[in-house]
């Protein structure tokens, strides 16, 4: 059961890299139907592929952004959309017939028959808002979709991807493995409560912190705010903007003020890179930790920095975006999304070694 739950989260990873392709490649509102069952297999003729195309030049995006497209270009796009889709589909599809078989084979027990029903209605309703996502960008002028709606197909990956993870853990990590219940060298007591309990709340903190820093990273991408102010330190020459603070700026980042989203995003990433430091000479110093526990560590400040770096690259070649085009920018925020979703899965990991006992998904 373990395999089968890791698999499925490394299919889930692998469509939320998908659909930062389709976003980067700007493809995300090719296809305007959502046919569950016969969208599954794409346009087989020259007929099939103009009719698609027709539906598409409907689009406002067509009408505005994308006129001069020919039928090629849009069967570029089109593909990425349909295996995004596809893939999703894959992914139920993994999980209904593994749910089959282990039943079969009375692999499951009574207990996790409900985590897995939660399990199933996630990526149900994950499927529902990615297609009210689409929706929003198909009509009046929009030329892509509401950030805002984007950020809450994002953030619903993310909580189904960490739901996953966690049943996997739980099915193929043992108890003993808790820092607050491993005994240390030749049968000493593991590490006291008081460091883990103090690791477990900066984990924790991490983990909010880190939840907003990935809302509005989905923002950026959102509202396309890297090229708002493509340069580091420094946001445009300021440390903070004029007028940032005075305003309501931070508070409409939602309704589409690039600077503002790019400034709470650059601030909670120094945040981030400031806790998980304080995090790691915690996890250092904690008395008696496990022999496997060592190396594993140094994971989140390695991952952190280099996502902090991917960020900044990813800023400073920003002006050479190129749209319909990939280019050395759209690998940097494709490895940044990457390395982000490694990060949180590192500290999601990390809080399940420093809670006292497994509570969350099975008894």
């Amino acid at each position: 059961m373990a395999i089968w739950i890791y698999i499925g989260v490394g299919m889930l990873l692998v469509q939320v890299i998908l659909g930062g392709i389709t976003r980067l490649t700007g493809s995300g509102l090719s296809i305007t139907e959502w046919n569950v069952g016969t969208g599954a297999v794409p346009p087989l003729n020259t007929a099939q592929w103009q009719d698609a195309f027709d539906k598409y030049r409907q689009t406002p995006q067509y009408r505005l952004l994308n006129s001069g497209f020919s039928l090629a270009d849009y069967q570029f796009i089109f593909f990425w959309e349909w295996f995004h889709r596809f893939w999703a589909r894959l992914v139920g599809v993994v999980f209904l017939v593994g749910f089959a078989w282990l039943l079969w084979k009375r692999k499951i027990r009574p207990a996790m028959v409900r985590p897995l029903i939660i399990l199933f209605l996630l990526g149900a309703l994950q499927g529902a808002v990615g297609w009210i996502m689409v929706l929003s960008g198909l009509t009046g002028d929009a030329t892509y979709v509401q950030p805002t709606k984007l950020a809450l197909h994002f953030v619903f990956a993310l909580v189904l991807i960490v739901y996953t993870f966690w049943l996997g853990l739980e099915l193929s990590v043992p108890p003993e493995a808790s820092l607050v219940a491993t005994p240390g060298p030749s049968g000493t007591p593991g590490p006291s409560v008081r460091p883990v309990t103090t690791l477990r709340r900066w984990t924790v903190a991490i983990l909010c912190v880190l939840f907003f820093q990935l809302l509005y990273g989905a923002l950026m991408a959102g509202h396309k705010a890297a090229n708002a102010a493509p340069t580091w330190p420094t946001i445009n020459g300021d440390w903070v903007p004029p007028g940032l603070l005075d305003h309501r700026s931070l508070f409409e980042a939602l309704a589409g003020n690039k600077i503002a989203v790019q400034f709470i995003h650059r601030t909670l990433a120094y945040c981030l890179l400031l806790m998980v430091l304080i995090w790691t000479g915690k996890a250092a110093r904690l008395p008696a930790a496990p022999e496997f526990f060592r190396p594993l560590r140094w994971l989140p400040v390695l991952l952190i920095c280099t996502q902090i770096l991917l960020g900044i690259g990813s800023l400073l070649i920003s002006p050479w975006i190129r749209p319909q085009h990939w280019v050395s920018f759209d690998w940097l925020a494709q490895f940044h999304q990457v390395t982000g979703l490694l990060f949180l899965l590192t500290m999601i990991g990390m809080l399940y070694l420093v809670l006292p006992h497994r509570r969350f998904v099975t008894p």
